[in-house]
């Protein structure tokens, strides 16, 4: 008996794990269509504004490195970077000056446009979650929903 009830559990996990997979990949293709394109092309642009001068090269790397996340975030989660220096605070201070600020501006704009359906809501959500990375991008880093709640840190999208 107690073998049989292991074994159901053990298929509802999976089953679980299966469904959220699938909605997870539903969100990011209607995410794709309505916000993660144009968020995408914005970050693009960012790094590429940001490669422009050989100085500011890792903030570049940062932007490519969040518009991958911004045009699929649905299932990945963002994690302090466990070899982030106090020199990341002060590149912080920097990009909020020069680049964050209408990243976030963006993603609160798109996030106020999102909500006013109810399809959108979720993705409305998504978009503010994705505000705090927009300004602070050093020093964080974005891995897989499964490995951060392994770590126990991190904050789903």
């Amino acid at each position: 008996m107690a073998v049989a009830v292991v074994a159901a559990a053990i298929v509802v996990a999976a089953s679980s794990h299966a469904l959220g997979t699938q909605m997870r990949t539903i969100l990011n293709i209607i995410w794709v269509v309505f916000a993660g394109f144009w968020l995408w092309l914005t970050y693009l642009l960012a790094g590429v504004i940001a490669c422009v001068f050989i100085v500011t090269i890792p903030w570049g790397v940062a932007a490519f490195r969040m518009a991958n996340y911004a045009l699929w975030p649905f299932g990945r989660t963002i994690v302090p970077k466990a070899t982030a220096s106090p020199v990341s605070a002060l590149g912080n201070i920097i990009w909020i000056v020069f680049i964050g600020w209408w990243l976030a501006l963006g993603h609160l704009v798109t996030a106020i446009a999102q909500a006013a359906t109810i399809i959108g809501i979720p993705l409305a959500i998504a978009n503010v979650k994705l505000i705090p990375v927009s300004l602070v991008p050093l020093g964080k880093e974005i891995v897989p929903v499964d490995s951060a709640r392994a770590m126990g840190a991190g904050w789903t999208v």
